[in-house]
């Protein structure tokens, strides 16, 4: 077995406060990605026995940024999508093991207004063929931020969100085009039509106490994993930050 966290900490150094080293501890991954750890290099000194780790820094301080800490020795580490456009925020890594690639993502904001709402869609489109470059060569485990509620039982309000960053056509959309070109969301693999399961929530309004959240923190998998997927689970249950992790095992 393999079991996977990701988990969007919203600045690691603020997490870390909150009892990141704890839950880590306490989840026991195999992997562990993070997405918006809100570091330059050198700003945080954290390791774990048994674990290697990867960062990805964003050029602007105090924004996005991703890492993985992994028991399992990689074969190879990319960074980014090797497009210009697209890599300078820190957003993505790339693991190669043996029997399949791991990527964790931090998904760009299409933004109040939709101001990146365009860009957005061209981050999809390149990120998808880039993960489908991939799965042509070995399965393919991708986790992260995804900042998309694909369905309507994804969120608690979609009716009044049905324009908004994370809830648009477009957006949902493209995360369909995704499935279609061969992906598995395995949350809902395992759970077609369960409501109310939720990985974020506005730090407003008490969101949280009223379940009041979004599902855009995903595994999503190559369909050729599907016979080997174990379980997919969202841990509501721990905090330290507007997101909480979600688990993926498989065999």
């Amino acid at each position: 077995m393999m079991k996977f966290i990701s988990w969007n900490v919203n600045g690691l150094r603020a997490c870390r406060e909150k009892g990141f080293e704890e839950s880590f501890a306490q989840l026991d991954a195999d992997c562990f990605c993070l997405q918006e750890t809100k570091l330059q290099e050198g700003q945080i000194d954290i390791a774990f026995d048994g674990y290697e780790s990867y960062w990805n820094y964003a050029e602007k301080k105090g924004y996005s940024g991703t890492c993985i800490f992994t028991r399992i020795k990689p074969l190879s580490v990319r960074y980014g999508l090797g497009i210009e456009e697209h890599d300078h925020e820190g957003r993505v890594i790339t693991l190669e093991f043996e029997d399949l690639y791991l990527l964790t993502v931090y998904t760009p904001n299409s933004q109040d207004g939709l101001r990146r709402l365009d860009y957005r869609m061209t981050w999809d489109d390149d990120f998808r063929a880039y993960v489908q470059q991939l799965d042509a060569h070995k399965p393919v485990v991708i986790c992260g931020d995804l900042n998309v509620a694909h369905q309507e039982i994804d969120l608690k309000n979609p009716k009044t969100n049905r324009k908004n960053a994370g809830f648009t056509d477009e957006e949902r959309q493209k995360f369909s085009q995704l499935l279609e070109a061969g992906f598995t969301d395995t949350y809902r693999f395992f759970n077609p039509d369960l409501t109310d399961s939720y990985s974020w929530w506005s730090y407003r309004f008490k969101a949280r106490e009223k379940n009041a959240g979004w599902r855009i923190d995903y595994f999503v998998t190559s369909q050729s994993l599907n016979d080997r997927l174990v379980s997919a689970d969202i841990h509501q249950e721990i905090f330290g930050s507007d997101h909480c992790p979600v688990e993926l095992v498989i065999k």
